[in-house]
């Protein structure tokens, strides 16, 4: 590698190291670190990487990434609003105690029980929420089947993992796709691809870990399990894209683990008249999957939905596109409408449930902006391609190894998988451009280790501690899943760099 290749790597990775220094020695905020580091980044970005002067100038550049950066966090926030919105609503009207009485009624063999909670009700949420959210419900769920606190918070972040590169109806996916121009459906077929193959190693570390605390799930159970969830992912993505491949998978192999545990019991699937409650509690993710459904299948309704389209462009190259209509977010609110209306719940008492969720969502949408606009003036200042020029130089065939890894890195730096798609993405796309390997594969590597680091991510570790009374106490718990996510991005890589080099 040339020094001048060396020089302009070391100035472009400066934001970024600083982000890790100030989140994790100093432990700021993702919102004060990003802003720090996106202020770094305009300093080195004017006078080393000429940003501004090869298109409109300065002051029309700068508006161009502020606009491309507010637009895709306005289309995440359009997500995660409706979303925890929903949370709020179910924890409100006593549908997710519902949800808990209602395990007690499929079987009496608790580590069954702790599986189902722990691998699908984990997932489930994931893929309904996402944004910590698996976390800090499942825990406080074992907990009440009798699991150590401790034990409880390790088994919902092993739990959920394998799905968190769809959480919140394929949110990280879809900004992957917003930043690269990649067709969405093609990233969640290889990312669903390289869990489907690896998944099985996190159920066998979530057995071990039940095992640990007193509860055989037995083998035939934990193979059915991760199988239960895997297979159908794998399907989900391939037919029908990111939104649903976390949440139907999770629904589909929830039911049929619940069957499964009610016919060992010898009962039967009648619906008993003190049943209705749990059925009830899931009409809003019904609703939402079969608008999901009829959104992504239907031709004449896709056409029309899809007709209705947001877009925008500035000169020098900065644009975005939006299709509201078929948008997560918009079919999140329309099955929290509908559902809450068919549970009988009238739509004026929702204010209180959306309210909440938009304060939840303060420090969310700073850390977003933040990371966005660093992102997209790191892209369009070239500072992404100085990177990738030093790590085509330097690490070459090595690249498709720790593409997981980068992932996760970013994950346990900003606490979310889809922040971390945002920051390295389009390195990643474009260094595997530069090496001549498959921009889906590594982007979907990306994803896939960005899922993983969600399991020693300090802010999901926090979460789901506070929620069962481990406040102190994070470091016992990083103990026990800093070996599986380091040895599940080890099989990763070594996988994706066979992949890339057949």
């Amino acid at each position: 590698m040339s020094a001048s290749t060396a020089f302009a790597a070391a100035l472009a990775a400066a934001p970024i190291v600083l982000i890790l220094v100030l989140m994790l020695p100093l432990q700021w905020s993702a919102a004060r670190a990003g802003l720090a580091g996106l202020a770094l980044a305009a300093v080195l970005a004017v006078p080393f990487f000429g940003f501004g002067a090869a298109t409109t100038g300065l002051a029309a550049s700068a508006v161009g990434v502020a606009a491309e950066g507010g637009f895709v966090a306005l289309t995440i926030l359009w997500i995660l609003w409706p979303a925890l919105a929903l949370h709020e609503h179910q924890q409100r009207s006593g549908a997710i105690d519902a949800l808990r009485r209602g395990l007690g009624r499929l079987g009496d063999r608790r580590p069954l029980q702790v599986l189902l909670v722990g691998w699908f009700v984990a997932l489930f949420f994931e893929g309904a929420a996402g944004f910590g959210t698996p976390v800090a419900l499942a825990a406080p769920l074992l907990v009440s089947l009798g699991l150590a606190p401790v034990k409880a918070v390790v088994l919902a972040l092993l739990g959920h993992a394998v799905g968190v590169s769809f959480g919140a109806l394929g949110t990280p996916v879809l900004a992957q796709a917003e930043l690269t121009g990649l067709d969405p459906q093609a990233i969640a077929w290889q990312t669903a691809a390289l869990h489907a193959a690896l998944g099985a190693l996190m159920m066998v570390f979530f057995a071990r870990s039940m095992v640990s605390a007193g509860l055989s799930p037995g083998f035939w159970w934990a193979a059915g399990a991760a199988a239960g969830f895997l297979l159908p992912c794998l399907l989900l993505a391939g037919l029908l894209g990111p939104e649903l491949s976390t949440l139907g998978a999770a629904l589909l192999g929830a039911a049929m683990f619940a069957a499964a545990m009610y016919w060992r019991r010898g009962r039967t699937l009648g619906l008993e008249p003190d049943d209705a409650g749990p059925w009830r509690a899931l009409l809003p993710y019904a609703v939402l999957v079969v608008l999901v459904l009829v959104t992504r299948t239907l031709t004449p309704l896709v056409d029309l939905l899809s007709g209705w389209e947001l877009h925008w462009q500035l000169p020098g190259g900065f644009r975005g596109s939006m299709q509201p209509l078929r948008h997560p977010g918009t079919l999140l609110l329309l099955a929290l409408l509908i559902g809450a209306r068919m549970q009988g719940v009238s739509l004026y008492s929702l204010g209180p449930a959306f309210s909440a969720s938009a304060r939840r969502l303060l420090p969310v949408t700073a850390a977003l902006l933040t990371m966005l606009a660093l992102s997209r003036l790191m892209l369009h200042a070239g500072m992404i391609g100085a990177l990738e020029q030093a790590a085509v130089q330097g690490l070459r065939g090595s690249w498709p190894l720790v593409a997981p890894a980068i992932g996760a890195l970013g994950s346990f730096v900003t606490g979310s998988a889809t922040a971390s798609n945002i920051l390295f993405t389009s390195l990643q796309a474009q260094t595997a451009q530069a090496l001549g390997i498959a921009p889906v594969l590594i982007v979907a590597a990306q994803g896939f280790g960005a899922a993983i680091g969600n399991i020693i991510c300090p802010h999901n570790v926090i979460a789901g501690a506070a929620t069962v009374g481990l406040a102190g106490r994070e470091g016992e718990v990083l103990r026990q899943t800093a070996l599986p996510c380091v040895l599940y991005l080890t099989a990763g890589g070594l996988l994706v760099a066979f992949l890339a080099s057949v």
